[in-house]
């Protein structure tokens, strides 16, 4: 296995409950996680979604010079008295023309969008506003009153200034982010690499779409499901293919792995049945730390590691691998990425249903879809059906309806907390 910078300690996850709830889950992998991939110096036309590994400072001024923000006429305001706002035009300004120009007072300069502001101006009026007239073969311009000082200029440094961060060691790099740094002239930069993540299907029920048909056997489903999360954040993902219920070939599958892989990501097998083996692989070659989450879908899920590779057990239902993944797999690996933790936002909207009873001391997420009342106003509806298996719910809903452990039962008009599946970049 290849050293890394930045080592998970030793029983990463470790806590003394049995059975933990949501908040004190995200609180140990907020508190121990840490990234684990070394930097690499990039291209920025590569930088797309990537993590940044140094900040970024503007080494001038952004904009570099004064220009103008529309095509029209450049004065001095000063001189709009003198003038009564008929000025002669002695200079004509393009965007990307390097000479130095200097307007004389009284007088103004034809200038077009981006081009640099001519020394003895301050002021563009904008074409559309103005009328041109000719006098004795020299061009003049009437420019209407009540333009403010430094009207239509885009002034150096404005958007920012020279010596301060454009983006920070940390961040995801966005479209709009990749903008900022090109507009410093930087073409290389130092991002971490990319997570290598390993995607295990386990479970002697399971056949590859393609594969016939067979009673008794199912397709699998969560790998297309998983994998195509994991490669939404940014990594680079393996698939290891299905492996039977045998302890045998699940050690050694798992051993293998984490030669030349910083994560692994199961799905199945993650409780403690006489055919579940990936518990006891963990025990074997690494440290278990199984989670009974307090939480609905999704408890039997479990975290471990072996050495500095970390496992994601996901059980394997899908639905309840599919919340489990956004909940918790999905920050974690932007952390262990080198990215800071990621909480999605919730948005307080009111039930459109009703539950007339609900367990306590457990957090529940249900499948939530948007709609509208008959005034317009957001309402929360919930997928009729509860099963953990059904993809169909995860196809119909619009994001998760948060429910807290406290809460006892829910009656229409109750406000709840909405996540959005946008909020996971799930467009």
């Amino acid at each position: 296995m290849r050293d890394k910078p930045a080592k998970l300690i030793d029983d990463c996850f470790i806590h003394d409950k049995d059975r933990l709830r949501h908040e004190e889950a995200l609180a140990i992998l907020m508190e121990r996680l840490v990234p684990i991939v070394e930097p690499e110096t990039i291209s920025l036309a590569n930088a797309n979604n990537r993590v940044l590994a140094k900040s970024i400072i503007a080494p001038r001024n952004i904009p570099a010079f004064d220009n103008s923000a529309v095509d029209g006429y450049a004065y001095a305001a000063s001189d709009f008295e003198n003038t009564g706002g008929f000025f002669p035009l002695t200079a004509r300004i393009a965007a990307g023309d390097t000479d130095k120009i200097e307007v004389p007072a009284n007088t103004a300069a034809r200038i077009f969008t981006g081009a640099k502001m001519p020394l003895g101006t301050d002021t563009v009026a904008m074409q559309e506003d103005c009328e041109s007239h000719e006098q004795d073969g020299t061009g003049f311009i009437a420019i209407p009153p009540g333009l403010r000082l430094g009207a239509n200029c885009r002034l150096s440094g404005e958007d920012v200034a020279a010596g301060s961060q454009v983006a920070g060691s940390g961040e995801v790099l966005l479209p709009q982010d990749l903008a900022a740094i090109a507009s410093t002239g930087i073409a290389d930069i130092s991002v971490f690499k990319r997570l290598r993540i390993a995607c295990v299907s386990t479970g002697n029920e399971l056949l590859r779409p393609g594969e016939t048909f067979q009673d008794g056997r199912v397709y699998d489903s969560n790998h297309f499901m998983i994998s195509s999360l994991l490669e939404r954040t940014g990594a680079k993902v393996t698939d290891l293919g299905i492996h039977p219920d045998s302890a045998e070939a699940i050690n050694k599958a798992l051993n293998d792995a984490t030669t030349d892989h910083d994560v692994i990501v199961t799905t199945g097998g993650a409780s403690k049945g006489e055919e579940d083996h990936l518990i006891d692989a963990l025990d074997t070659l690494g440290k278990r730390h199984v989670w009974q989450l307090a939480i609905k879908p999704g408890r039997p899920m479990s975290f471990g590691q072996i050495g500095n590779t970390v496992i994601f057990v996901l059980p394997g239902n899908p639905v309840a691998a599919f919340v489990c993944f956004l909940l918790y797999v999905m920050p974690s690996l932007t952390r262990l990425s080198g990215a800071g933790w990621q909480t999605p936002r919730r948005f307080p909207i009111p039930a459109g249903f009703e539950i007339p009873s609900k367990k306590p001391d457990r957090r529940e997420f249900l499948r939530g879809i948007l709609e509208m009342d008959e005034q317009g106003k957001p309402i929360l509806k919930k997928f009729q059906r509860d099963g953990s298996g059904l993809i169909s719910g995860l196809r119909e809903a619009d994001g998760l309806i948060e429910v807290h452990e406290e809460v006892t039962k829910i009656s229409t008009g109750d406000m709840l907390n909405f996540i959005p599946f946008s909020e996971f970049g799930l467009i």
